[in-house]
């Protein structure tokens, strides 16, 4: 295979690959690349500056936090196994390319933790304990891609702040992905994160395909999955969330004065998400969240046995104003908030009566709609006042939306305990009455495809489009591959 010695990449480059709405199937696997010199396997490596590629297929002891310099990039080849010890981090001012394939996908762990299934609580799975550190990606790097990657067991507390000016950063943190260049370009596809005890990630500005990806145990008590914030753009689509402390996925323009987080939140599938919050009920969503002044179009999700509903932040809140953008900006990628065609299923009334979020803890303006299943909008009748209390237990049990392999209605209390995919499928059968429920894209249920290239190893697979199945999997075999 002959090697491309690539020094360097500008981000510039990238977006002449950039491809429109047209280019929706994944990019057919390229052989793998080898950026620089190949980084000797030769005992631990301790801490220090690194470049170059890690070689395929094998693993590596990491003693020490990795830092890859301005200008520099990190390429972690298919099958490499990176052992990181110490509470060790990835920390990035240049480029980090992790390119596992679906047969030999790239893990990144802590050797100390395996893991575990069937129930599993905070305080007593060590998954929700950070072992290695994260991904923190400064305000210099351009370019951070994982595809096929198991990042497992991350957020061990920073001990030292990585790099100036970081929004919401501080010693102590314990994210499993940071990203902060507002002009950076963020991929993450058909990758895995398992256990985390803070927030899985943090996105303050840039551009991001989110897409494909399979979210465990994200959260000890409390924390969310995909957050971004600050003026990010970008997908979150067709992930499968499970067993998360609050929010799956969640948009949030804090931190910045350049602009509205604007996110496509489409065709991802939530199961169980939202019990280990220990804050204020109410305050936080269980599912999809969007508030401070973002944007998103959610749309097309699959929400099961989840302790809220899409949450559309209405007013003020303890310390937060959690106002979400409700306004119309037809220039805009995302050009106003919309939360319709999900579809819903709860095991008690509990759940059932948060299908619409009620104003618990503070307002919302999250309307019933007609389009999704439940139909809301006729099941409360023309004299509902959207955040009002409601009985949603004729809805108990209803619109089942048989998974292959997943034991629905619930056993007692499985929602609060199941956290990890372990055994089960949660494909569609034939006959579900999700199959076929969903909305193709329209100037309103929108996704982004502007300034992410398609490209096998500096950009996207594939921009996923919205499908017409809800949820992460689809009948015809798209989607999640997991």
């Amino acid at each position: 295979m002959k090697k491309l010695q690539i020094l360097s990449l500008g981000l510039s480059v990238l977006l002449l690959a950039a491809c429109g709405k047209s280019s929706d199937k994944a990019v057919v696997s390229a052989p793998q690349i080898q950026i620089g010199k190949a980084i000797p396997n030769s005992g631990t490596l301790p801490a220090g500056t690194y470049k170059g590629t890690f070689l395929a297929n094998q693993t590596y002891t990491i003693g020490g936090d990795i830092t890859v310099n301005a200008g520099d990039t990190l390429l972690i080849q298919k099958g490499v196994k990176l052992n990181m010890t110490n509470g060790a981090n990835i920390i990035v001012n240049g480029d980090l390319i992790s390119l596992g394939t679906q047969a030999s996908p790239v893990t990144i762990t802590d050797p100390r933790r395996t893991k575990t299934t069937g129930a599993s609580t905070y305080g007593a799975d060590s998954a929700y304990v950070g072992g290695w550190g994260g991904i923190y990606a400064g305000p210099t790097s351009k370019l951070v891609v994982i595809k096929w990657t198991h990042l497992d067991f991350a957020g061990a507390a920073l001990k030292a702040l990585p790099f100036p000016g970081a929004n919401s950063l501080k010693t102590g943190a314990q994210f499993v992905l940071y990203f902060m260049n507002p002009a950076g370009l963020f991929i993450m596809e058909d990758s895995w994160i398992y256990g985390t005890p803070d927030d899985a990630t943090r996105f303050y500005g840039g551009t991001y395909n989110i897409m494909r990806n399979t979210m465990e145990k994200a959260g000890g008590n409390g924390g969310d999955g995909f957050n971004a914030k600050g003026s990010a753009v970008g997908n979150m689509a067709y992930n499968l969330i499970i067993g998360g402390a609050t929010n799956g996925t969640k948009s949030s323009s804090d931190g910045t004065t350049a602009g509205v987080d604007q996110f496509a939140m489409y065709n991802n599938t939530y199961v169980n998400d939202g019990f280990r919050n220990s804050g204020v009920y109410g305050a936080r969503s269980g599912s999809v969240e969007i508030e401070n002044n973002s944007r998103a179009a959610a749309f097309n999700n699959l929400i099961v046995d989840c302790d809220f509903g899409v949450r559309v932040a209405g007013g003020p809140g303890g310390a937060s104003v959690y106002l979400a953008d409700t306004t119309e900006n037809t220039s805009d990628a995302i050009p106003k908030t919309v939360a319709n065609y999900n579809f819903y299923y709860a095991d008690n009334t509990a759940i059932a009566d948060q299908f619409v979020p009620t104003n618990v803890a503070q307002p919302v303006v999250t309307h019933p709609q007609t389009n999704g299943i439940p139909d809301m909008a006729s099941f409360l009748g023309a004299s509902y006042t959207f955040g009002f209390v409601y009985d949603g237990s004729s809805l108990v049990g209803k619109n089942n939306p048989m998974f292959v392999n997943y034991p629905l209605p619930a056993p007692s209390g499985l929602w609060l305990t199941q956290s990890s995919v372990d055994g089960y499928n949660f494909r569609l059968q034939a006959g579900s009455p999700a199959i076929g429920q969903g909305t193709a894209a329209t100037a309103t249920y929108t996704y982004i495809t502007a300034g992410i290239p398609i490209d096998p190893n500096f950009g996207s697979s594939g921009i996923t489009a919205p499908g017409k199945d809800m949820g992460c999997y689809q009948s015809n075999g798209t989607g999640n591959q997991h």
